[in-house]
């Protein structure tokens, strides 16, 4: 059988003297293939096969996993490579997207966000901080773990002063229910803003923001915890992500 699709290398491992075995992230799900001889420079497979290269795939099913017939290029996030904190983050969210594994139409919606994420990254349009943010509470959102983020979960408060976010939970608490509960507040006004906004805006405005570190700060630890508490085992490329993140 015979499978024509576009998709996103999440990733390659070598296998044998030269191939390649893939994961990629298509528009309907994960798939597993390998790409024999990728990796000799001059084999037509060599580029379109690389890691966080976005592709078109003419793919066959093979006994265990497809098998590349052929791939062109379509994009290439050539500045995820100018540094090492920027592909940390890059496998990372390729982690988070494996881990997921999204079929049918939440495969495509979890495919665009990350292509617009590698994006952004690439181009060095937003901090890196800012990004993992982004895509940590996004991805968890389409993958269906969406945190309450509407009001205080005892009075209903909406805003003013700061707010707890409780990562067990996915609940908000305002200060003095937060207190109730001896629990600290963990959020700032503008913190709270931007968590409401990449759960809720639209795709073609969400990178459309901008924090001061002291918030950036707040809303990195929220979304970390929130990733922790969705995900159901370790993710290892965090590890080595944290050690590089500035």
């Amino acid at each position: 059988m015979q499978l024509t699709t576009t998709g996103l290398v999440l990733r390659a491992t070598k296998t044998g003297e030269a191939n390649r075995v893939l994961q990629i992230l298509t528009p309907n799900g994960v798939v597993s293939a390998i790409a024999k001889g990728a990796l000799r420079l001059k084999n037509k497979l060599f580029s379109a096969t690389s890691l966080f290269c976005y592709s078109e795939f003419i793919l066959f099913e093979g006994k265990s996993m497809y098998v590349v017939d052929d791939a062109s290029v379509k994009q290439v996030f050539w500045g995820i490579h100018e540094s090492v904190e920027k592909m940390a983050l890059a496998m990372y969210f390729a982690e988070i997207a494996s881990t997921i594994a999204p079929t049918g139409d939440d495969a495509g919606q979890q495919l665009r966000l990350l292509l617009n994420t590698l994006y952004f990254l690439s181009e060095g349009k937003r901090p890196p901080r800012l990004m993992k943010s982004i895509y940590e509470l996004r991805a968890m959102t389409l993958a269906g773990f969406m945190p309450d983020l509407i009001a205080c979960s005892d009075c209903v408060k909406y805003e003013g002063g700061p707010f707890l976010f409780d990562a067990v939970r996915g609940r908000l608490y305002c200060e003095k229910c937060a207190a109730k509960r001896d629990r600290e507040c963990n959020l700032d006004a503008p913190a709270l803003a931007a968590l409401r906004y990449i759960a809720y805006s639209e795709d073609t405005k969400l990178f459309s923001f901008h924090l001061s570190d002291a918030s950036l700060a707040y809303l990195g630890r929220a979304t970390a915890d929130w990733v922790m508490t969705c995900m159901d085992k370790p993710l290892r490329s965090l590890e080595f992500l944290n050690t590089v993140l500035e």
